[in-house]
């Protein structure tokens, strides 16, 4: 898809790290804007990181293709890169939930339950937060999302099942390229035909990843922490993604 594609000023939304805008002449799209800022704790912490937009946007872009493009085909919004830092994505009604997928023990989830901080799970967890920031975005169970009315009991199985389908990929993806997904965040939306396709990104900002041999947290959590280095951390997750995912195109060539 080689068409010229304009954004329509000013943007009508902006959330902590992207903006996003009409397209002209086409309003099937919306064009998404990746920004460097980064933030924590519901926006209590900010700062911005040099070229995080421009990481995040190829990182994310990259792995929606390889969702879509493995056995287990996973539908995503993502259309067409524009540029470093822009994409083209299919407008979508988003669902207000934030789904986590967690394969190690760390973070929210040490603090509320009896986990040891590194601990593998013998099979994931899938976990529901309601996108709420003024209530903080609390885990909710399934009986309380279908409560809510933001989803229905097939919307729930139909999420549960991409997700750990997202999980089984990436995890595969990841360990070729000797990085270790501890956790990751997704969101969802549902296409004007109904259909329920993965949204927003796919990134160090929404995923927990470590380096195999060393452990060294390669994610928004050396920020977080106060770890130091997020642009190296960055950088080195979108180097190594994006080697993988050329040696995949041209090894199936």
């Amino acid at each position: 898809m080689n068409m010229d594609y304009k954004k329509v000023l000013p943007h009508i939304y902006e959330g902590k790290a992207n903006r996003l805008y009409e397209v002209e002449g086409h309003p099937e799209y919306l064009i998404i804007e990746r920004k460097d800022d980064i933030t924590a704790g519901n926006g209590a912490k900010h700062d911005t990181i040099e070229d995080k937009g421009f990481y995040n946007n190829k990182i994310s872009n990259q792995l929606f293709w390889v969702l879509r493009n493995n056995s287990a085909v996973v539908p995503t919004h993502f259309v067409q890169e524009l540029s470093d830092c822009e994409t083209l994505i299919q407008k979508t009604n988003p669902i207000k939930l934030e789904i986590v997928v967690r394969n190690i023990a760390t973070g929210s989830i040490i603090e509320r339950l009896p986990f040891d901080d590194g601990q593998e799970f013998t099979n994931p967890i899938f976990e529901l937060y309601y996108k709420d920031d003024a209530l903080g975005d609390p885990l909710i169970n399934h009986s309380e999302a279908l409560a809510l009315g933001v989803i229905s009991e097939r919307d729930y199985a139909d999420i549960e099942g991409m997700a750990l389908i997202v999980n089984d990929t990436l995890k595969e993806f990841f360990n070729e390229i000797g990085i270790i997904l501890v956790d990751f965040k997704i969101e969802v939306g549902r296409t004007p035909q109904g259909d329920l396709i993965i949204i927003d990104e796919i990134s160090p900002d929404t995923c927990r990843l470590w380096d195999a041999e060393t452990r060294k947290k390669l994610d928004k959590d050396r920020f977080r922490q106060g770890l130091g280095d997020e642009a190296g951390a960055y950088r080195e997750i979108y180097r190594r993604v994006c080697e993988q995912v050329f040696f995949i195109v041209f090894r199936d060539v």
